[in-house]
């Protein structure tokens, strides 16, 4: 029997996100394509042999025909990494097939070259949220029963005439070989000789897979799934290899019931096809059992020396499992949140190293360890007044970053009397806070952020900022030092503000605060899936009025000060801000995965930007030894022109 090609002991689409880069729209539809030829044999390979012996002529050409296709347009896909694995499996594939292999080595064999394939070569695979059976339940009886049969047994008064005859999707059988996925790729492409036509034009993309969805939950009765309800709810390894709609679509009940049993797999994905919704309610339990099944693949993967997967693995169970309960953590434990960021990025530098196994797995334990902690706290009883101290925390310290951003630039165009360029530091601010509702609307109603997208958003927001606000900084200092201030602002700073440099002065402010809307945003959703509401909502107005107060006390402040002073104190708190964003930014893509965390032997204090691993604190020094470059010349500058 031909072995499931895998990456590191996991199936292909599992991998960690980051793989490979999506493909252009045109090699999509050629990917597509394989995709279901080589699914069109997994599933019917079986109706050509069996036990070594071909039972259907007709069939068996076919599937000859299938496979050498499939080989010759996975050659011709563009060249990227694995695409050399993938002709040589296709190459197996087609080997297995003239040797009359068993169905199920086929079935395994064109399965993995499937996977394998979309991972080299990604599209698009899930809904974008989960489907509406009952929306699937009237499309399939407009639009299928006629062949299909009302109760998916192909015998519809239409699909009695037709050759090759409709499948049906009762018999549990060919299902066991069937994914959610080939479903909603029929649907969407046709089926090339048969009566079985595209709806890609006449069917929303929802729509098709709303009817994949319903035509999937006919092989299976009421009882299998209630039975399913019941697995999925006490079975944490099952809920850890099913924690999306992607993996979802993508599972195959055949290779399911290698990994859990047949007895397991069958009534919880018929139970999950008919409730979708299920994996997108990911509780803390879930998480950290995925966190902890992702670790455990990736220490195996380390000692069979794949180190590269094990990498992947490793920031999978960060970034897909431990991270989407980082919001509720921090409001309760935010000590135990540091422990827990601090042991992920010693595990990973240690893979990076080629540290010895047997410290790779000790410093795995040690995390698992840190999990028990962390399953510990969250499933502890919640108390509204540490949810809404959780709330008002979290918002007051997200929130003070962006204000004192804000509130400068704010009393600077005041001071410089240029209160017409007010209107796009306001726009900016107001814009993000708009984006940030939508943001929310968007994260709770139809997609879930990836900690990745999280992660690298956070990351180059923070970046961009510390850049502008460095440039800012050393711009305020020399000014806070040129003497005769109101002939300077008459003469030189009409012209210096400029109708683009309002416009930077919009992305500053609209990037400042939307960078801290975001993650307050995603913490509060974390907060609302365990939390106390009215709590939240308390902590929130809390926040909120603190944040009010403190900016009526900077502004007053900020303007009793002689404007070249002003300038001076703002020049010098901008630039520790740059410092601190700095910081933030490289660690951000750092637990984004995007650069390598270098452990080094240091405090770890957040609020300053400062971690304990090399490049966040290289960039912060880097940051601040410009700003004291550009602040030393300016201090030169200005002591020649005095001189002079």
């Amino acid at each position: 029997m031909m072995a499931v090609l895998t990456f590191g002991g996991v199936p292909a689409f599992a991998a960690a996100p980051g793989v490979s880069a999506p493909v252009p729209a045109d090699v999509a539809g050629e990917v597509r394509q394989i995709w279901k030829l080589l699914d069109y044999i997994a599933v019917d390979y079986t109706g050509a042999v069996k036990d070594g012996v071909i039972i259907s002529e007709a069939e068996y050409a076919e599937m000859k025909e299938f496979g050498t296709t499939a080989l010759a347009r996975l050659t011709g896909l563009p060249t990227r990494t694995g695409h050399n694995e993938l002709v040589r499996g296709a190459t197996e594939l087609q080997t297995a097939i003239a040797g009359l292999a068993a169905p199920d080595a086929v079935a395994s064999a064109a399965h993995a070259v499937a996977d394998a394939l979309l991972a080299a070569y990604p599209v698009p695979t899930a809904p974008a949220a989960a489907p509406n059976l009952a929306r699937g339940a009237a499309i399939y009886a407009e639009k299928c029963a006629l062949c299909h049969g009302l109760t998916g047994n192909a015998d519809g008064p239409a699909g009695k005439a037709l050759d090759p005859p409709p499948i049906a999707f009762a018999d549990a059988e060919r299902a066991r070989e069937r994914s959610l996925f080939s479903l909603f790729e029929v649907a969407t492409q046709g089926l090339a000789d048969t009566a079985m036509r595209s709806f890609e034009k006449e069917l929303s993309e929802d729509d098709r897979w709303a009817v994949s969805f319903y035509a999937s939950t006919l092989s299976a009765s009421p009882e299998v799934r209630v039975a399913g309800e019941a697995l999925w709810k006490e079975n944490d390894a099952v809920r850890a290899r099913l924690p999306n709609l992607e993996a979802l679509v993508r599972t195959i009940e055949s290779d399911l019931a290698r990994e859990v049993g047949g007895e397991i797999a069958r009534p919880v994905l018929s139970y999950l096809r008919a409730n979708p919704e299920m994996v997108t309610q990911t509780s803390s339990a879930d998480g950290l059992a995925l966190a902890r099944s992702q670790l455990a693949e990736s220490v195996k993967a380390y000692q069979s020396g794949d180190t590269a997967v094990a990498s992947r693995l490793a920031l999978s169970a960060y970034l897909d499992g431990f991270e989407p309960v980082e919001g509720v953590l921090r409001a309760r434990d935010a000590d135990l949140l540091a422990q827990v960021e601090a042991a992920m990025i010693d595990y990973r530098a240690r893979i990076n190293a080629r540290a010895p196994a047997a410290e790779v797995a000790a410093q795995a334990a040690a995390l698992n360890t840190l999990f028990n902690a962390t399953e510990t706290t969250l499933s502890a009883e919640e108390d509204a007044t540490a949810t809404f101290l959780g709330a008002f925390t979290i918002l007051l310290r997200e929130g003070l970053e962006a204000l004192l951003v804000v509130v400068a630039m704010i009393t600077f165009l005041a001071k410089v009397e240029r209160r017409d360029v007010l209107p796009y530091v306001h726009g900016g601010w107001i814009s993000a806070l708009v984006a940030g509702v939508a943001t929310w609307f968007v994260a709770s109603r139809f997609i879930s952020i990836s900690g990745a997208g999280r992660e690298l958003t956070e990351g180059f927001a923070a970046l961009f900022a510390a850049v502008v606000l460095l440039g800012v900084g050393i711009w305020m200092h020399q000014k806070s030092l040129a003497g005769r201030w109101q002939v300077y602002i008459r003469e030189k700073l009409s012209n210096a503000l400029s109708k683009k440099s309002a416009w930077v002065l919009f992305l500053l402010a609209f990037v400042a605060v939307y960078r801290e809307v975001f993650e307050t945003i995603l913490f509060y959703i974390a907060l609302a899936v365990r939390g106390d509401t009215g709590a939240i909502a308390g902590g929130l107005v809390a926040g909120v009025v603190a944040l009010a107060i403190i900016t009526v006390i900077l502004v007053r402040t900020s303007r009793r000060l002689p404007i070249a002073q002003f300038f001076r104190w703002s020049s010098v708190l901008i630039g520790i801000l740059a410092v601190v964003l700095a910081g933030k930014g490289v660690a951000a893509l750092q637990e984004a995965g995007v650069l390598e965390a270098i452990p080094v032997n240091g405090p770890r204090i957040e609020v300053l930007g400062v971690y304990p691993t090399a490049l966040p604190l290289l960039a912060q020094a880097a940051v601040l030894a410009i700003a004291i470059a550009g602040y030393y010349w300016n201090m030169r500058g200005t002591k020649a022109v005095s001189a002079g």
